[in-house]
């Protein structure tokens, strides 16, 4: 396993302003590979997509390409992929094409765990189709949301289960799996939010036992837009308002309008560069992939523990981030001091670590810190040593700073 954050670091230009990102969960930086894609498609011909043109060709094998390769992503089937403006936009549209399918009185389970993008569409679908909505809790001690929290909602009139892989804003990673054995033995779906999920962790959408799972490529190292897997077979049970003269086949029948397809080929060339992290991986894409992960694994527990040990050296924080599986991303507060300073603290010291809910709004409040969060620490691929140890570094001095000021 070679994991080399030196060489991988050079790939990034905007790492050239000397800042230390913190910042991943919120958006990554764009390497070198995924911009050339952009920027190559753009400059050939480009047209609507079809078979007779070079622009038409060229816009098919964009499209192709890259749902393979997000497939090859999440381990799934390519005609089950499905290209979106957002995660966001992909969640809303779902949410009211399965509410058709639901009557008054059924039941849609969401969590107090999850980014609001996969709590509002579903009250609102819910509300709009007469169906009752029931919260499934976690524990704020532990930042654990347990199978036993969902069973404790589910019912034979649910419907779907909306819940996150992992949580944007603590970092938990419920045990989705075993979930979703309890959502379907009522006969309910399981829609996933994969968002925060997909940067650290392999996606075995089969093993996660995900009826849906939505993710964004901007997330893991490629551009702004969102994607959604299904099985295609139910993708094909679903029926979407349309344009008439617009293909009914899937996964088109979910994408409305002209795809961006300079965007698809940098999703295309994120996954590409993902499976080269580890540079002596080798067979199929998704072999790659699955070495590339372990590797990026290694890597980000290797610096979340130098985090860990660095902030329990460190008085007057509490971090937030406490389950006992997770990603590499941690809450902090302080006592007596604002995070919203210590954010800005930070960042006039080039060190990027926001402050905030961050869209988990529900989240934030289950944990006694209302509509203010706390400071989001984050890892991606591209942090090293010396970014943790500049992170640090700043919160020490802030803290120091902060304690002489209030005296």
């Amino acid at each position: 396993m070679t994991y080399d954050v030196a060489a991988l670091r050079a790939q990034f230009p905007a790492l050239s302003a000397q800042i230390a990102h913190f910042d991943g969960p919120g958006g990554t930086q764009t390497p070198r590979p995924v911009i050339q894609a952009i920027a190559d498609v753009l400059a050939q011909p480009l047209s609507n997509r079809g078979h007779i043109t070079p622009g038409e060709r060229n816009a098919e094998t964009v499209v192709s390409e890259s749902r393979r390769a997000m497939a090859d992503l999440l381990g799934t089937d390519p005609t089950g992929i499905v290209f979106g403006r957002s995660a966001t936009q992909l969640t809303y549209d779902f949410s009211r094409t399965l509410a058709r399918t639901w009557s008054p009185g059924d039941e849609v389970i969401v969590t107090r765990l999850d980014h609001d993008s996969n709590i509002r569409p579903w009250i609102q679908a819910a509300e709009q189709a007469g169906a009752v909505v029931r919260w499934a809790d976690f524990d704020p001690a532990t930042g654990e949301l347990t199978v036993e929290d969902i069973r404790a909602v589910l019912s034979e009139r649910t419907r779907l289960v909306a819940v996150t892989a992992a949580s944007n804003l603590i970092g938990t990673r419920p045990a989705t799996a075993v979930m979703s054995r309890a959502v379907h033995e009522v006969g309910a779906l399981l829609y996933v939010d994969g968002v925060h999920y997909t940067a650290h962790s392999l996606v075995d959408i089969e093993q996660l036992g995900a009826d849906f799972f939505v993710c964004s490529p901007y997330k893991f190292l490629g551009p702004h837009h969102g994607v959604l897997a299904a099985r295609p077979r139910l993708l094909e049970s679903l029926h979407p308002d349309k344009l008439l003269p617009s293909t009914d086949v899937v996964p088109e029948r979910f994408e409305l309008g002209t795809l961006p397809y300079e965007f698809l080929a940098g999703t295309r060339a994120a996954v590409d560069f993902l499976a080269g992290l580890d540079a002596s991986a080798t067979g199929t894409r998704r072999q790659r992939l699955a070495a590339a992960y372990a590797a990026l694994e290694a890597h980000e527990r290797l610096l979340r523990g130098q985090i860990d040990k660095g902030l329990s050296a460190l008085e007057q924080v509490t971090v937030h981030s406490r389950a006992a599986d997770r990603t590499p991303t941690v809450l902090l507060t302080f006592e007596g001091h604002s995070t919203t300073d210590a954010y800005r603290f930070l960042a006039d010291r080039g060190v990027q670590a926001p402050a905030g809910t961050f869209y988990a709004l529900e989240a934030s409040r289950r944990l006694g810190l209302g509509d203010s969060g706390g400071l989001r620490v984050g890892l991606a691929p591209y942090n090293d040593t010396e970014d943790v140890d500049r992170l640090l570094t700043g919160l020490s001095e802030f803290l120091r700073v902060g304690s002489r000021v209030s005296g």
